[in-house]
């Protein structure tokens, strides 16, 4: 499906430069200092950590600079009217703290407007989230679990009575921004036509509010795959569109969600673009950059063929514990609910 449509008919674009052999002399054995320009690094033990002038609260650490390198070279040789962006939402695009209390999921935030069911979903994510975060638990185990707290939230929302006028509300008072710079990325990305795949396991609806309110105008390069609700004519939550995306299924969904790429009933954010075709859009799209904050994220690409991917994972907390572990799957980490400088940082380098 995705193949074929998107990537399967592209050949690989190589530069001269990358033909020639890499002077080994730029980087280091081990994970050593990239410098971006407008970035002073300082080595640290295995890996490079980044201190960005403007934000200085934002570390990244990049664990394998020359592979990082090469990446972008390649990138960069075909030049970005070949590169399409795919992001998660919650605690990626948004913040993970704010003011000293945890940012809301585009789940958490939502208020019923029906004090049982908004009890019964807080007693949900009181007891699940703590297994999310989790590092001992086996995968298989976890991805079960995830499921079964994605399932009994939807229930409940609609058991439970939901409103659309309540969606709006909820948005206007809930613990909920978006990261420093975020606005300056899709900016960029809209300038020069690059797409944009919000790939979430939360809530399309509220998620496009959130966009509305927080961003203040809408994107003709952002669509939007997520859980998304279907309302009766009085406006009243009646059920869930298709299969259920959660945080550690998104490389089973990307495939079957990304379906819904080419129908003309897909979600824009931008106005009358309702019913461009998507596969217009995303055709020749052979590179990616990959930003989450989970490594159920990485599994976003797999229904995409890409040629090059660069990731960025954003690790919000247990640093200590996940540490290794994101710096062998992302290309680039972001410490400590840092700021979004990095992502343009980089896609202006890849310009």
């Amino acid at each position: 499906m995705m193949r074929g449509l998107i990537s399967s008919l592209v050949s690989q674009t190589w530069c001269l430069s990358l033909r020639q052999p890499l002077r080994l002399s730029l980087y280091r054995r081990q994970a050593a200092c990239y410098k971006y320009p407008c970035v002073k690094m300082q080595q640290q033990s295995n890996a490079s950590v980044a201190k960005f002038p403007a934000m200085d609260a934002t570390e990244v650490i990049i664990g394998n600079s020359r592979e990082l390198e090469r990446k972008k070279n390649m990138i960069r040789c075909s030049g970005l009217s070949r590169l399409q962006v795919i992001a998660d939402f919650d605690m990626t695009l948004t913040k993970s703290w704010i003011n000293g209390r945890r940012g809301q999921s585009s789940h958490s935030l939502l208020s019923q407007g029906n004090p049982e069911y908004d009890l019964k979903r807080k007693q949900l994510f009181e007891y699940y989230y703590p297994l999310e975060i989790c590092p001992t638990i086996p995968i298989d185990e976890k991805t079960r679990l995830m499921e079964e707290w994605w399932e009994k939230t939807h229930g409940l929302l609609v058991d439970g009575g939901l409103n659309q006028t309540a969606i709006a509300k909820s948005v206007a008072n809930a613990t909920v921004e978006f990261r420093d710079g975020v606005r300056e990325l899709f900016e960029f990305l809209e300038e020069e036509g690059v797409p944009v795949l919000i790939f979430s396991a939360g809530l399309a609806d509220i998620i496009e509010e959130v966009m509305y309110q927080k961003l203040h105008r809408t994107f003709r390069n952002i669509r939007i795959v997520s859980n998304r609700m279907e309302f009766n004519d009085d406006g009243n939550l009646v059920r869930f569109i298709g299969k259920t995306i959660h945080v550690l299924n998104k490389n089973e969904r990307a495939i079957e969600m990304a379906d819904s790429l080419h129908n003309q009933d897909s979600h824009l954010t931008g106005g009358n673009l309702h019913n461009v075709n998507s596969a217009a859009i995303l055709q020749g799209r052979t590179n990616m950059l990959l930003l989450g904050d989970h490594l159920g994220d990485l599994g976003m690409s797999d229904g995409f063929e890409y040629e090059t991917r660069v990731s960025i994972g954003f690790l919000n907390e247990n640093v200590d514990e996940w540490l290794e572990t994101y710096k062998q799957a992302f290309d680039i980490v972001v410490l400590n609910d840092g700021s979004m400088s990095c992502a343009i940082e980089l896609v202006h380098q890849l310009k």
